[in-house]
């Protein structure tokens, strides 16, 4: 049993690393979909993006 929870905190921890390194979200980044103009706009620095899924980087440091 111990050994399972050791490799379950294990997955956890390396899901979490995995994650931060494959997303250059900021903490500010909040992505918000306009279906009526076909777009996501940042609703902190109003960066916008045309794609169809959320974006997955940040856009304020193209933008500037």
């Amino acid at each position: 049993m111990p050994v399972l929870l050791l490799l379950l905190a294990a997955g956890v921890f390396a899901y979490f690393l995995w994650r931060s390194r494959h997303s250059g979200l900021t903490r500010d980044c909040r992505w918000r979909q306009d279906k009526s103009h076909g777009i996501w706009r940042c609703s902190f620095c109003g960066a916008e993006i045309t794609a169809l899924d959320q974006p997955l980087r940040c856009l304020k440091a193209r933008d500037a």
